[in-house]
């Protein structure tokens, strides 16, 4: 138990009567009221997250974007100072050893890595290092809260000005305390990502909650309902070393052309699954690890994220299928011993997100 490493707003948590657990290695806030009543208050307001278990790596020198260009996915020449990216690692079968964000920060980058791959990405970005690059871990350095919800623009320019001209994935650049203001985030509405140093995060964390009554502290309860509701993939879910990023539906961010690391095995491997959609109007909660199956009752599938949705009230899930049946419209889900029907949908779910906004 003692293992479990905390957040420098840990003690924050505790007072505000947040339910804690272990998370990717540390004690994370999973809820503070209910999941649902959180979910629907960042979907209408805004809510706070403590999501600092995520890593940071920054990357510099004079051949930094030739070494990115080579192990992420996506195409780091098109992203200029004060952009952002989404974009993954892949191994040379093609498999994903993580998805992330690149910031371009001016003179150099942030890489943002999911908690859990910390230190597997980091060794793994150490052994293809090239000249004229610098690598540093910066996680252990670096806190991160997540501002979500229609208001959150309107609250936050109280502190950052600036960040009313910000398009999505825009960021600031950092300013004299190092702090780094991001349009980004992970619910499908209007929100800012704030990075900053450990000495100065519960500072900020204060005074955004002091901010306005309207918001309040969210926990990763309702960060995975908003998530699954915009359709957004999960490491270790929807992500793993096994499956590509065509296979799970992130063919806009695989450029064949920047010959990253695994895009000669993605292009000469056809896909044997692909990531769907599903949502049902029986009732009925799809989970993960469930099976789907052909209309026929043959096992075709299975479920990597799935739950209940808080503003549809249907059941939705992210499924894995065979590659044969991709064009299929209709399918089972085995829930105990019964199957119901799920018709295949496009993302996101929830259709009503102010992200763009």
């Amino acid at each position: 138990m003692s293992d479990y490493k905390k957040t420098i707003l840990y003690d924050s948590h505790k007072t505000l009567k947040a339910k804690l657990v272990p998370f990717s290695g540390f004690w994370m806030p999973l809820q503070y009221s209910s999941i649902v009543k959180e979910h629907h208050h960042v979907r209408q307001k805004c809510g706070i997250f403590d999501v600092s278990h995520m890593g940071e790596f920054i990357v510099s020198g004079q051949n930094a974007e030739k070494f990115l260009q080579m192990v992420t996915t996506n195409d780091v020449t098109v992203l200029k100072p004060g952009k952002v990216q989404y974009s993954a690692f892949c191994n040379d079968l093609g498999g994903v050893i993580d998805d992330l964000l690149v910031y371009h920060l001016g003179d150099y980058y942030m890489l943002v890595v999911n908690a859990s791959n910390i230190d597997k990405n980091f060794k793994w970005l150490s052994s293809q290092l090239i000249d004229g690059v610098s690598l540093e871990n910066h996680s252990g350095s670096i806190s991160l809260i997540a501002m979500q919800g229609p208001l959150s623009r309107k609250f936050l320019k109280n502190l950052y000005p600036q960040i009313d001209s910000l398009k999505y994935y825009e960021t600031l650049i950092p300013d004299k305390n190092n702090v780094v203001v991001a349009r980004t985030g992970y619910s499908g509405e209007l929100g800012f990502e704030i990075y900053a140093p450990d000495s100065k995060i519960l500072e900020l964390w204060n005074e955004i909650l002091s901010l306005s009554e309207h918001i309040l502290p969210v926990g990763l309860g309702c960060r995975d309902s908003l998530r699954l509701e915009m359709g957004y993939c999960l490491y270790g879910n929807e992500l793993n070393e096994k499956i590509s990023t065509v296979e799970a539906g992130l063919s806009w961010i695989t450029k064949y052309e920047t010959n990253f690391i695994g895009s000669k095995a993605i292009q000469e491997t056809p896909p044997t699954k692909k990531l769907i959609a599903l949502i049902t109007d029986e009732r009925a909660i799809p989970r993960s690890g469930y099976k789907v199956y052909s209309l026929d009752k043959k096992e075709v599938g299975i479920i990597t994220s799935g739950g209940m949705s808080p503003c549809l009230k249907k059941g939705i899930a992210l499924a894995f299928i065979d590659f044969d049946f991709r064009k299929e419209e209709e399918f089972l889900i085995g829930i105990r011993d019964n199957f119901f029907i799920f018709n295949k949908t496009k993302l996101p779910f929830y259709k009503d997100g102010s992200y763009l906004k």
